[in-house]
């Protein structure tokens, strides 16, 4: 299983996912921010998210550097230290739980969500057209015709 995938699906999912627990929300309060999650995420992402939280809370809690790590990167899901630390504990968790790992491996395998990946085209149309971007953790696939300023990487 992809570790960074995991984190990347569950990081902005976690204010939503945890928000409940850390609160004490009622239940009204629980299902309208599930609400918020699914058109704030996107209905497929939030559905598999939740899938994943139903198994890997309950033993997430038991493991307290886990639990905070999750609390940390709820309370921030933009940082990328954050992130990382969730990540690693996210990691240890799972190395310690092979069948949940199993588990939560077969759900990001059934997920639309997951599955699908992140598609981005760009379409240039002249010579002198102008791309800006940035990518991480990916493969860039593409063709380059024309004078090329500065460096490219693919």
């Amino acid at each position: 299983m992809d570790i960074v995938s995991l984190t990347a699906l569950l990081s902005p999912c976690l204010p939503f996912l945890m928000k409940p627990f850390l609160t004490k929300l009622s239940e009204i309060a629980a299902e309208s921010a599930a609400e918020s999650a699914g058109s704030a995420i996107g209905t497929e992402t939030w559905e598999t998210a939740k899938k994943i939280w139903d198994k890997l809370h309950p033993k997430l809690n038991e493991k307290e550097d886990a639990r905070i790590a999750a609390e940390q990167l709820a309370a921030k899901p933009e940082s990328e230290a954050r992130k990382l630390f969730f990540q690693e504990e996210l990691e240890a968790l799972l190395r310690e739980n092979p069948d949940l790992a199993e588990a939560i491996a077969q759900i990001m395998q059934e997920s639309p969500a997951t599955a699908a990946g992140v598609q981005i085209t760009q379409t240039v149309t002249n010579n002198e057209g102008q791309v800006i971007g940035q990518m991480t953790s990916g493969k860039a696939i593409g063709r380059i015709d024309g004078n090329v300023q500065g460096s490219v990487n693919l």
